[in-house]
């Protein structure tokens, strides 16, 4: 047995009732609790995987055994997921843990809005903030603003979580007459059809000028 297995052998069997890895992960499941660590600093309960930022958490209903693990170990050991009573399949588990991420960082987005809008009496900030939670994306000129502010009061953020939106021709408007100074600093919030849009519009990649 490898090492990597050997680890999780060593962590897994002790917590459950069958004696074979395979047979003790089926009496696990994710219980759907998540948690954001803010920064990827975390370790993961079951293989050791270190560097996490999200634990997903799962249980043994029949040890009352809990472990924060990562969202990949759920889906290489193939950890049951349950939705209505029903065990989901393979593809549909890693849709599930998708949308979790994606609403973990939705929410690190507005966390970080909101401490930005409270810490000024700024009253662009506190509709960019109103306009995420409604539509969880920014417009090109929310974008900048927010993004300038945020690196000025040194809030923690990770950009590539933020989504801009694009899908009007009044945003892209917006987009082409922004001067490249302020679009570069929302760049790493773009998606790469929209980087290639914003070049198209004018703008160069920052990281090649």
């Amino acid at each position: 047995m490898s090492y990597y297995k050997q680890r999780v052998a060593d962590r897994i069997l002790p917590l459950s009732i069958n004696g074979i890895v395979p047979d003790a992960i089926r009496e696990w499941q994710f219980t759907g609790n998540t948690t954001d660590h803010e920064t990827a600093i975390e370790t993961c309960e079951l293989c050791g995987q270190e560097g996490l930022r999200y634990h997903f958490e799962i249980a043994n209903p029949r040890t009352a055994a809990r472990l924060d693990v990562g969202s990949e170990c759920i889906l290489r050991f193939q950890v049951p997921i349950f939705e209505n009573g029903r065990e989901v399949s393979a593809s549909e588990a890693k849709k599930i843990l998708a949308s979790r991420v994606r609403q973990m960082r939705l929410e690190s987005c507005v966390r970080a809005l909101t401490k930005l809008a409270q810490s000024e009496n700024n009253a662009i900030l506190t509709h960019a903030l109103e306009y995420y939670q409604r539509n969880k994306k920014l417009t090109p000129k929310f974008a900048f603003v927010v993004f300038w502010r945020l690196a000025a009061k040194g809030i923690d953020h990770d950009p590539t979580f933020f989504q801009i939106r694009l899908d009007s021709e009044r945003f892209r408007e917006d987009l082409r007459d922004m001067p490249s100074d302020r679009v570069h600093l929302f760049w790493k919030a773009l998606t790469p059809s929209q980087r290639k849009k914003a070049t198209e519009l004018g703008h160069k990649d920052p990281s090649t000028a």
